[in-house]
């Protein structure tokens, strides 16, 4: 009996155990499903909330103001940002333009080609290319032999023309009062006209070669010369150097005075009949960026060239030590002056090739701040002069109450195009 009950409560033991071990299993699958259940509720809920974000965006996108591609927005910041200032159409009278090439010249009155009438040795000099001098100044000096000679054949007619001078004198009074006959009278006049247009001769000679002959004598006889310059100006050019040997037909120095310098213009046949004298044109050098210098037309070539150009000059009413001979240019001349709506030219952009002006549209609010609008305008770009320039606006165009962006366009441009940093 006893052995029965203890086989019974073992038995009972392991039962009991087993039981357990499967309640414990039930347990863990309930708590696994539970987990699962729980992670799948829970991004369940992410994915509504994701879902629900994305529509919502989607709701934004679908209710925010689709912009015209002719406007553009600035908010206050923006704005400010752009630098932009408002100006009204004006009328203007502007000139037509025409683009003509040229150079800077100086007159021939204001160019002087140095040399010597007679030949002879560079003794000094000390001029270079560039050397500003007046007139009458020492270019250089001339040594020749044949000075001195021509000094002294002056001289000695000199001397000469004094004994047969007093010698003719007394035959002119002996034939007026018979005492001498006309043969011996006619002599001595002969005798003495020669000499007086010899010594004439000589005395011109020395004055070619810068020697005064009222004062020479037998004690002051130079062996050189000195060049002189006849005009003021700068040496262009320096052909000598000491030593040389220099003949009547050599040029020693060219002189150029650039205080009134011309336009030379090169105008093709197809504008001649746009050029007279009188009107005025703009030019100005590469590296300034602008046409700042002005000139009137004085003279028009009358005959073509075998390029079928003429030559046109004009003086320069504002010169400056900038210009120098020989600079190219490209001149704009006005042609004719014609009154035309016009605005400062950096109002006017392009894009696509095509003229446009930015033209104040209105203040709207968003989300409580203030947001400016501007419609881009299409024109047709005409005459410019003296920063502004002449627009052909389109038909119904309300000049009068139009507010124009003259300043700060480029910005505005800038924002339409890239719709980045500038643009809502």
């Amino acid at each position: 009996m006893r052995l029965k009950q203890f086989w019974e409560k073992i038995k009972y033991r392991l039962i009991r155990r087993k039981m357990k071990r499967m309640i414990s299993k039930t347990i863990n699958i309930r708590l696994k499903s539970a987990i699962i259940c729980l992670a799948i509720l829970f991004n369940s809920i992410l994915l509504l909330s994701s879902c629900g974000s994305s529509a919502s965006k989607e709701a934004v996108v679908e209710v925010k103001e689709v912009l015209p591609e002719n406007i553009v927005e600035l908010n206050a910041d923006q704005y400010k940002m752009a630098n932009v200032k408002m100006g009204a159409i004006e009328f203007r009278s502007l000139s037509d333009l025409i683009k003509i090439n040229g150079l800077i010249s100086a007159p021939p009155q204001n160019i002087a080609t140095v040399s010597t009438p007679m030949g002879g040795f560079i003794k000094n000099t000390s001029l270079m290319q560039g050397s500003q001098i007046k007139k009458d100044q020492v270019l250089a000096m001339v040594e020749n032999p044949e000075f001195i000679d021509l000094q002294q054949n002056y001289l000695e007619s000199k001397n000469q023309l004094e004994y047969v001078e007093a010698d003719y004198n007394r035959q002119k009074d002996l034939y007026k009062d018979n005492i001498s006959s006309a043969k011996s009278f006619q002599q001595v006049t002969s005798e003495y006209k020669v000499l007086k247009g010899k010594m004439n001769a000589l005395g011109q000679k020395l004055a070619l070669i810068g020697i005064n002959p009222e004062t020479l004598t037998e004690t002051n006889i130079q062996r050189a010369i000195a060049v002189k310059s006849p005009i003021s100006g700068f040496v262009k050019q320096v052909n000598v150097n000491i030593g040389k040997y220099v003949s009547p037909t050599d040029v020693l120095f060219e002189i150029v005075n650039t205080s009134k310098l011309t336009v030379e213009l090169t105008v093709f046949e197809k504008d001649i009949h746009e050029i007279s004298i009188g009107q005025r044109l703009r030019f100005g050098l590469s590296d300034e960026g602008k046409d700042q210098y002005i000139a009137v037309i004085y003279q028009v070539g009358k005959v073509l060239q075998n390029d079928k150009t003429i030559k046109v000059f004009a003086t320069i009413t504002n010169p400056s030590v900038r210009l120098i001979p020989g600079i190219y240019i490209t001149a704009s001349v006005e042609t004719h002056n014609n009154s035309m709506t016009a605005l400062p030219s950096d109002a006017i952009v392009q894009f696509d090739g095509k003229d446009y002006i930015f033209v104040f549209d209105r203040v709207k609010q968003e989300n409580g701040k203030a947001i400016t609008e501007y419609k881009l305008v299409q024109v047709k770009r005409g005459a410019s002069d003296n920063g502004y320039t002449g627009v052909i606006l389109p038909e119904g165009f309300d000049i009068k109450k139009a507010k124009i962006v003259i300043k700060g366009a480029y910005n505005l441009m800038a924002a339409k195009k890239n719709a980045g940093d500038m643009a809502c």
